[in-house]
């Protein structure tokens, strides 16, 4: 549960923040990102303290697992995955790591006025409070490019290789061959390692800003 969730209000802050920006809702737009903020450091502890699919050591591997996994992905008749596979692994990575650039970047960028510009601006000079709102703005395009490839895939797998990619991710239950004898971490620990991530951000942002 706390990893669905944790997709699901990612989607939805990801959409505001880009319709807040869109339409000049600034204050919005940074309070949506002290949030998603927020989010991205819960991932980063769930993915070393969390359930078993959703711990790093468990999707991440090297690059002949990925290799021998991308050889096979026109098979119909693969068995399916118990999480992400390899190749999915580093997409999620991917995807933290853009997040991240987002979001930390959004902290330090200084608009073309200086009037509008992120809580920790005040940091950098304003050439290059500038070069980081250009790549606040590069890395959301990049975000954009992940995202569609990533709706591209879930397809590619719902649609020729038979394997439902969504329901699972919104239920949490898939059917599978064998019991996979998963480890569930505990709503209450995840529950405290939102709570830490959210202080950790405001003394962040409130702190230093």
């Amino acid at each position: 549960m706390p990893t669905r969730l944790f997709h699901l209000a990612l989607i939805a802050l990801f959409a505001f923040s880009w319709w807040s920006a869109e339409n000049g809702e600034l204050r919005w737009h940074r309070w949506s990102g002290y949030t998603v903020l927020t989010l991205l450091l819960f991932r980063l502890f769930w993915g070393f303290a969390g359930s078993t699919t959703a711990r790093f050591v468990q999707f991440v591997r090297g690059p002949r697992a990925f290799v021998m996994y991308a050889r096979g992905l026109l098979t119909r008749d693969a068995a399916p995955s118990l999480g992400h596979n390899p190749m999915g692994g580093w997409s999620v990575l991917a995807m933290l790591l853009l997040l991240l650039v987002q979001t930390g970047t959004g902290l330090f960028a200084v608009d073309t006025d200086g009037v509008e510009s992120g809580p920790l601006s005040h940091f950098v000079s304003f050439d290059a409070g500038r070069t980081l709102a250009e790549l606040h703005e590069t890395s959301f395009n990049l975000l954009l490019v992940l995202i569609g490839l990533h709706i591209a895939v879930v397809l590619f797998y719902l649609l020729y290789r038979r394997d439902n990619l969504i329901t699972p991710m919104l239920s949490g239950r898939k059917r599978l061959a064998a019991d996979p004898a998963l480890r569930f971490a505990s709503p209450a620990l995840a529950a405290l390692l939102l709570v830490v991530a959210a202080a950790l951000v405001a003394a962040l942002v409130f702190g230093l800003g």
